[in-house]
């Protein structure tokens, strides 16, 4: 009898997938592997506030993908089951002033929003610090990228608030923890002195997974998200390959993603290596789609501008923003910074025929990948 070629195929209503959860990026994994030493520091830093103590305040350093959100996360779930100590995190990326990161804090506590208008920030801090010494509760709050606090120049006053919390209210008691993925931004130097003065962290760094540790970490969510015999051990290594290339771990997560659901495109039962290829021309802009996401209107505008004049000098590139958005240069150049700094951009300094020094604004991925995905 031949061969049924329906043989290996998926119906209509089958799947790769056993778990397609564990390749999201919020996913925390059950055994978090290759950070231990990592997590012993935060835990150090943060056992004071078991006891009812302030932790320390611990800045959580390293290139993105290596695994510092996930980290404060697990522990935060530890945490969590203690009745006394209260723990937020703020993404900084949407939260990028003062006022908002305060807002989500206040959501953490009260488990609602705060009103969106009408209520002064000394009022919403006051209520904050209210409740906690009410409670008698610590409170842990994680600013994840806190490099976009200091793209808007809000990590001062952020922080400083936060760090003399008990000194405006008797008994607040607030540890702070900051992760920054930003490794050209120096955060204790970048800080005002008055915030110097106070702010004295431990220090933990994540440092780019090797590709032998790629290999684990991947195999381990592949067990887990995929049902056996969906990846085999080439296809394995080609992703562990590409991840090592981008030393983004989220790389690794999304391709394999993205593989499989290429291999359900083909009605397949198993990913191949050409469904790895071809999802990584999507997974590798990763951090790209993730920079983009947080931008504002007007510095969306300034990236579609740029991707327009590539290369060009910024006094153009300028003439043709302020006639689409009509900001002025002072906020232009900000917005050229930040970007900059985000990586989204290269901006580099060159002689202008005698006419002195002018930046040069250069996209750092290809234009159309980077306009599709705004």
């Amino acid at each position: 009898m031949p061969d049924d070629p329906e043989e290996g195929m998926l119906s209509w209503d089958e799947t790769v997938f056993r778990d397609e959860h564990v390749f999201e990026i919020d996913y925390v994994p059950e055994t978090f592997k290759h950070r231990e030493s990592q997590l012993q520091s935060l835990k150090y830093a943060l056992r004071p506030a078991v006891r009812g103590a302030r932790p320390l305040n611990t800045i959580v350093s390293g290139p993105p993908g290596t695994g510092k959100t996930t980290a404060v996360q697990k522990l935060f779930g530890e945490l969590s089951a203690e009745t006394d100590v209260r723990t937020v995190r703020v993404n900084c990326q949407v939260d990028s002033t003062r006022y908002a990161v305060f807002s989500r804090i206040f959501q953490g506590i009260f488990d609602y929003e705060p009103p969106s208008s009408g209520i002064s920030f000394k009022k919403l801090f006051g209520q904050i610090t209210d409740r906690l010494v009410e409670d008698e509760e610590v409170l842990v709050v994680a600013l994840d990228d806190v490099n976009y606090l200091f793209y808007e120049n809000e990590a001062s006053d952020t922080l400083y608030s936060l760090l003399r919390a008990h000194e405006a209210h008797s008994g607040a008691r607030i540890g702070v923890i900051v992760i920054s993925s930003d490794l050209s931004l120096d955060v204790i130097d970048e800080l005002d002195t008055r915030v110097q003065s106070v702010f004295r962290p431990e220090e933990v760094y994540f440092p780019v997974y090797d590709e032998n540790d790629i290999v684990d970490i991947l195999r381990e969510r592949a067990r887990r998200g995929f049902h056996d015999g969906v990846v085999g051990a080439p296809e394995l290594d080609r992703v562990a390959e590409l991840t090592a290339e981008k030393g983004d771990l989220r790389v690794g997560i999304d391709l394999l993603r993205r593989a499989g659901l290429n291999a359900e495109m083909r009605a397949s039962r198993t990913v191949s290596v050409e469904d790895v290829n071809e999802a990584y021309d999507k997974s590798k802009y990763v951090h790209l789609s993730r920079s983009l996401r947080g931008l504002s209107e007007s510095e969306q505008a300034l990236v579609r501008v740029i991707a327009e004049h590539n290369g060009e000098q910024a006094g153009t590139v300028y003439d043709a923003f302020h006639e689409e958005t009509d900001l002025g240069y002072t906020r232009y150049s900000e917005i050229i910074n930040k970007l900059d700094q985000l990586g989204v951009i290269e901006a580099t300094y060159a002689d202008v025929g005698g006419r002195g020094r002018s930046r040069s604004l250069t996209l750092a991925y290809d234009p159309e990948a980077v306009l599709t995905r705004l």
